[in-house]
């Protein structure tokens, strides 16, 4: 994309790299970090990309280019998305690296530092999605239970054992 700049006496023309996209031409990291927490989360449902499109009324070769970050979900896709798949926004910021992270336009301009770190929900975490969806496959109800009962005593016992470093 070329657009032009005035200066005192001259209008010189521009370079700038395409639409959220990073110099070199490739997508932004972050775009790609979002995108593959959309395929994670469909994934994890079950869901094919021809649903998740059908839900949000798009193609699935649209939610094809989400996923592979090739082009950025806006804010209002990005909370439909998170409707549909049923979790928070701010899942689909999770476990990013300090690296992606730095790849924001924000910090690569050289605007603002780097906000106060964010806790991630525990709910949100793949692990837990995971522990869940085979929790809810044991079928007979009295080992749910039992291994229900399992889990809440090893926490307790690990809360009451100091860790040693």
């Amino acid at each position: 994309m070329v657009s032009a700049v005035q200066t005192k006496d001259k209008t010189a023309p521009v370079r700038r790299s395409g639409r959220g996209r990073t110099p070199s031409g490739k997508p932004n990291p972050i775009d790609v970090h979002v995108g593959s927490r959309v395929r994670l989360r469909r994934t994890l449902l079950g869901m094919s990309q021809e649903k998740l499109g059908e839900a949000i009324g798009l193609t699935f070769q649209q939610v094809q280019k989400y996923e592979r970050g090739a082009n950025r979900i806006g804010a209002s896709r990005l909370f439909d998305l998170s409707r549909v798949l049923d979790v928070p926004v701010s899942f689909f910021f999770d476990d990013m690296s300090d690296e992606t992270s730095a790849q924001s336009p924000r910090l690569i301009s050289g605007l603002s530092e780097e906000p106060a770190p964010f806790e991630a929900d525990p709910m949100t975490k793949r692990e837990t999605l995971e522990l869940v969806r085979a929790y809810y496959r044991i079928t007979d109800a009295n080992v749910r239970k039992r291994i229900f009962e399992l889990a809440k005593a090893l926490a307790n016992a690990s809360e009451a054992v100091p860790e040693v470093k």
